[in-house]
């Protein structure tokens, strides 16, 4: 989701600003259909991890990690249905330049939340990788 973000930060949700009155609503409405095919399932995958990682990790592995990864995937998540989806749904009923600013500007608690999983998981993975070897 990481990577995804990144993309979507910075070359997508600028876009908007570029698609024109008359194209907007229909860009808008594709952009919510497709998007939702592509992160519906990787996200439904994350949310089991982020739980899985709390609740069945080894007791050698504090549960700060766990914790961290939750709350900030509840950020995430706070941020895409308080701010991005409300935008969206603006979006999708007409244009307007201030409300694609907005989605830009919001959007970057997703991206660092996001981005703040990935170094999680990456310590995760050097974490696991130091204990197999005792």
């Amino acid at each position: 989701m990481a990577g995804l973000i990144w993309f979507v930060q910075v070359v997508h949700y600028p876009l908007f600003a570029f698609v024109g009155q008359e194209q907007s609503v229909p860009y808008a409405l594709a952009h919510q259909r497709r998007t939702s095919l592509v992160v519906a399932v990787p996200m439904a995958v994350e949310g089991v991890t982020a739980l899985g990682v709390f609740f069945l990790a080894p007791e050698q592995l504090s549960r700060w990690w766990g914790a961290a990864g939750l709350v900030l995937l509840g950020v995430v998540l706070a941020s895409t249905v308080l701010l991005q989806v409300p935008r969206h749904a603006t979006l999708a009923v007409r244009y307007d330049a201030a409300v694609v600013r907005s989605l830009v500007r919001t959007n970057w608690i997703r991206t660092i939340g996001w981005t703040a999983r990935a170094a999680l998981a990456a310590g995760l993975v050097i974490w696991a990788a130091t204990s197999a070897r005792g």
